[in-house]
């Protein structure tokens, strides 16, 4: 079994229903939920929008990471997602309002770069909204892959 930490957000409808529903759904498909943080609003990053209700997971699972993508993507398609973040003509990131939106934040031993799936997320140290919850979960551990703690990274930003 690996260690796998992802990251929920919801900014339409009833946000936090779409939270739960998406930790349900997880734990049913993709493994056991470890470890939760608590459910916290956050202005949307990357554009203009409703708040989102944001919540960062840790899970056993024996999926691969190519399947845990999968299963992820499937799990927002079935609770109403209908776009996926892109990229306009000159590469910047273009994002949308979502009912749910599953990143996968890090996988325990892999790191990879690719136009699907880049681990760990390449924007973790970016994210307040994120380290905040992850400070939630690991304190001032310093949890490999990285070399400082989420606590460090939240205050560099």
């Amino acid at each position: 079994m690996k260690s796998v930490v992802l990251s929920l957000g919801s900014n339409l409808a009833d946000r936090r229903s779409f939270i739960e529903r998406a930790a349900r759904e997880l734990s049913q498909r993709v493994g056991n939920i470890v470890r939760a943080s608590s459910v916290r609003e956050s202005e949307s990053w990357g554009f203009s929008s409703h708040p989102f209700l944001n919540q960062v997971v840790e899970v056993q699972t024996a999926l691969l990471p190519e399947e845990m993508l999968r299963v992820t993507q499937q799990i927002e398609q079935d609770l109403g997602r209908t776009e996926k973040s892109g990229r306009d003509a000159q590469g910047n990131p273009i994002y949308h309002d979502r009912t749910i939106d599953i990143d996968l934040l890090w996988y325990e031993g892999e790191h990879r770069e690719g136009e699907k799936l880049t681990l760990p997320h390449p924007h973790i140290a970016d994210r307040e909204f994120i380290l905040v919850l992850l400070v939630e979960i690991y304190g001032n551990q310093i949890i490999a892959p990285f070399e400082k703690s989420f606590q460090e990274m939240l205050s560099d930003i």
